[in-house]
């Protein structure tokens, strides 16, 4: 009965982590392919937030001394804001101006690929395109009608959406002028600015699975120690 109640528990619990899982990232994504053991994918990642985000978005639950001390990089490399380096990460721009230019603040960014997963971030940053109907001029595959404009569109280019016939819905975009980086290379910088976004919604993680490592050696060993006890313990009893 006890084996039954714990094995039910344990396929709701497992059912519950699926549907979460596909509700946030969806089977059509492709994946991020993030790794938050490759430091200089982070390094290249915090850059490129640093570089291309932070203007609109801030991480509010990180400071840059943390950031800095996590990804071994210098203040010169994170803090172009003039704050101090214990301070929390700001965007540049002010509330105020930000609702003016996009019609509502720009979200945080701390807890956003905690929130909608690394294959869905990587996705949406992959899927702008032209549009002049919209206020920015820009549209987005993932997520129609975004008001966010397209901060990285020198990096990749311009994309243009081709229409399936008959129908409003996007059928494919096609690189319509090319930007700074190569197609392959583009997507190697999105993976890395997931990368480092991944990091910033759960800093600790890397912490927490170098020490875990040490604790299950620890249970190893005392389950081993347990058992010689209990074997040196009863081994007079019939």
């Amino acid at each position: 009965m006890t084996k039954r109640l714990i094995s039910t528990i344990l396929l709701s619990f497992g059912l519950l982590l699926g549907s979460a899982s596909a509700w946030a990232e969806g089977p059509e994504l492709p994946s991020a392919g993030n790794n938050l053991r490759d430091q200089a994918s982070l390094q290249r990642g915090a850059h490129l937030f640093f570089n291309y985000c932070v203007g609109c978005h801030s991480l509010k639950y990180m400071r840059y001394s943390r950031i800095a001390q996590d990804l071994n990089l210098s203040e010169k490399d994170l803090n172009f804001t003039g704050a101090n380096l214990g301070d929390p990460v700001a965007m540049r721009m002010s509330d105020g101006v930000a609702e003016m230019a996009f019609g509502k603040v720009p979200p945080d960014l701390s807890l956003e690929v905690g929130a909608k997963g690394t294959d869905w971030v990587y996705a949406y940053l992959d899927s702008f395109y032209l549009d002049p109907k919209t206020r920015t001029g820009w549209n987005n595959v993932l997520f129609p009608n975004v008001a966010m404009p397209f901060p990285l569109s020198a990096l990749q280019g311009e994309q243009r959406a081709v229409m399936k016939p008959g129908t409003g819905d996007v059928e494919k975009l096609e690189l319509a002028h090319p930007g700074t980086m190569t197609p392959v290379q583009y997507q190697q910088a999105m993976r890395d600015l997931v990368n480092f976004l991944d990091y910033a919604s759960e800093p600790a993680v890397m912490q927490r699975r170098r020490y875990g490592l040490w604790v299950i050696l620890f249970l190893a060993l005392f389950t081993f120690l347990a058992w010689l006890l209990k074997k040196e313990y009863w081994k007079d009893v019939d």
